[in-house]
């Protein structure tokens, strides 16, 4: 459906343009949405800048979200896939306790390059690069509103739509975009011809790009 994710950038700036002039503050989750964030945050005349979350992975199954934590400490954990895979409270303590402790490592990285922007006030579109089970953007949409923005906005490229209604359904959000929602979905990748791995020495280049804009 996408090349890569500068085309799914591009077009996601295209659903988007009625938040042009606005400067939003658009925020990519790491890694793969900063690429994506970026082609929005250019096109909108936005600010970049990262929204630190991380996926909680199932026992035996990291890639199977049960839930996600942010850069707060905020968790956001889906019961019932938890309870089906096993994860109990110690397991889900101890995996949140070291993916905060990678979120503070990653964060002391990327904040070398480019200072955190406050969301407060502001109009925020929160950028990833595809929704899975959606947990990590829960996360992320419960991080942003305790900011206090002026509003937030969700933009994927795709995603199942369980996920998607999930997130309309979200008081804190006050607009989802979301370009396909094929009727079969097995993951992000089947989104996209080039899935390849974002690494950080990218998402480094973007944010200082942007930091030297602002």
């Amino acid at each position: 459906m996408f090349a890569d994710r500068t085309e799914a950038g591009s077009r996601l700036a295209k659903a988007l343009q009625s938040y042009a002039g606005r400067r939003p503050l658009v925020l990519g989750l790491p890694r793969g949405g900063v690429v994506v964030a970026a082609e929005v945050a250019r096109a909108l005349g936005g600010d970049l800048d990262v929204m630190f979350v991380k996926k909680l992975g199932a026992p035996g199954n990291p890639e199977l979200g049960i839930g996600a934590i942010g850069e707060d400490g905020r968790r956001f954990l889906n019961e019932r896939v938890a309870q089906m895979t096993g994860a109990d409270d110690d397991y889900v303590a101890r995996l949140a306790a070291k993916r905060l402790a990678e979120i503070g490592n990653q964060a002391r990285q990327y904040r070398a390059v480019r200072a955190k922007a406050s969301p407060t006030g502001r109009v925020c579109i929160l950028v990833d690069d595809g929704l899975a089970t959606g947990a990590t953007m829960i996360a992320a949409i419960q991080a942003t509103a305790a900011a206090k923005p002026a509003l937030i906005v969700v933009a994927v490229p795709g995603g199942p739509d369980d996920a998607i209604e999930q997130i309309k359904a979200m008081p804190e959000v006050s607009d989802v975009v979301c370009l396909e929602t094929p009727a079969w979905f097995s993951g992000v990748s089947q989104l996209y011809d080039d899935f390849r791995q974002v690494e950080d020495v990218e998402v480094l280049a973007l944010l200082k790009e942007f930091a030297g804009r602002a």
